[in-house]
């Protein structure tokens, strides 16, 4: 069993989830919610007034808070007759982390390793409780219902019930506990697949089981332009290594290029606490113009290409925080312009790199097919 040392208001994350999955939430009425809130000890004017002061709920709680989001004007059409789309617990650190908490919670920028580290305990004390989640991903720079994400990152964990999902969700100050209905979430998600760029961001990974009976997911969109996948990977690559490692995940995905007739394995981003690149490229386009360096330049690569020639290029971009997500786009861009690749639709992700197993997992903030 994990040590516990994230609680909410005192009491320990786990104990508080397994209340909140046995919470009736009264289809999220009115009525529903007040008995909801006043289940788990706290007065409904208190929590109804958090709620109004972050503006009607979209803010973020303070450490010890509880917060309802209502269904506003524009939340309308992805309900039925819920009045309140979610309830938000966040979550403070105890020893050995609380000064990480504290610090986080000062700074007008957290510090991304803190809140990844927030998170994963967070997470490994919820899959102990819980199980492993049903769904896992990031919401990138779009959360539910269109609101802003924090900067670091915007992982999240899922326990889906026909009715009702527990969602572990980063926050600004630290990460947060969320019960919602399940059908204005996935309404909403699928509302996105409209196929215009940039709809959906982040990437969604399911598994196979039970709980995942009747989850649909959105069609994805296609990038239609250099300036879009430059875009979608700088967003990807800036917040990635925080994420994976937030979400305890290890993955190398390569990304193939139709180039002359066969489409070739043009690069690899190695992604888990710390983000690599690797590209194929020939020397006669000259790489390192590009800004590629070898394995001398970037010793740390060798943990995941042990052969110091293949591929020959590589870049460390760092861990969580470190990546500079617009230049190593911008290099990649340039690489594949320079193989040869025609058109961003030229460029394909492997299905290899999407089998997380037991999760597989969509990318679609990058706007790319998969092969």
């Amino acid at each position: 069993m994990t040590e516990r040392h994230l609680t909410h208001a005192g009491e320990p994350l786990a104990e508080l989830a397994l209340r909140l999955r046995a919470a009736e939430t009264g289809d999220w009425t009115e009525d529903g919610a007040r008995a909801l809130v006043e289940g788990l000890g706290r007065r409904w004017d208190e929590v109804v007034d958090q709620a109004s002061a972050d503006g009607a709920g979209t803010g973020e709680a303070k450490a010890g808070d509880l917060r309802l989001r209502p269904v506003g004007p524009a939340e309308e059409r992805y309900v039925e007759k819920e009045t309140y789309l979610e309830l938000v617990a966040s979550v403070t650190a105890t020893a050995p982390q609380a000064d990480h908490a504290s610090r986080a919670d000062a700074a007008t920028d957290p510090d991304p390793v803190r809140q990844a580290e927030m998170f994963r305990t967070a997470k490994d004390e919820l899959a102990d409780a819980l199980g492993e989640p049903s769904a896992i991903g990031s919401y990138g720079s779009m959360g539910p219902y269109y609101a802003a994400t924090p900067a670091w990152g915007a992982p999240f964990l899922r326990w889906r019930g026909r009715r009702d999902t527990l969602e572990l969700r980063a926050g600004s100050r630290g990460p947060e506990l969320v019960l919602a209905p399940t059908a204005p979430f996935e309404n909403w998600l699928w509302s996105l697949g409209h196929g215009e760029e940039h709809a959906i961001s982040g990437y969604f990974g399911s598994r196979p089981g039970p709980a995942n009976t009747g989850l649909s997911l959105p069609a994805r969109w296609s990038v239609r332009s250099w300036e879009t996948l430059t875009d979608a990977l700088a967003a990807f690559f800036t917040t990635l290594p925080a994420e994976f490692a937030a979400l305890g995940i290890a993955r190398v995905i390569p990304v193939y290029g139709r180039v002359g007739g066969s489409a070739p394995i043009l690069f690899d981003i190695d992604a888990d606490h710390r983000l690599m690149l690797a590209s194929y490229a020939e020397c006669d386009i000259d790489p390192a113009s590009f800004g590629w360096g070898t394995v001398a330049e970037h010793p740390m690569s060798r943990d995941t290409w042990q052969d110091d020639h293949d591929p020959k290029w590589r870049f460390d971009a760092g861990g969580p925080g470190e990546p500079r997500g617009r230049a190593l786009a911008e290099m990649v861009v340039a690489t594949a312009r320079a193989e040869g690749v025609a058109s961003p639709q030229d460029l394909l992700i492997g299905g290899e790199g999407e089998d997380i197993r037991p999760y597989a997992v969509r990318f679609y903030g990058l706007g790319l097919a998969t092969v």
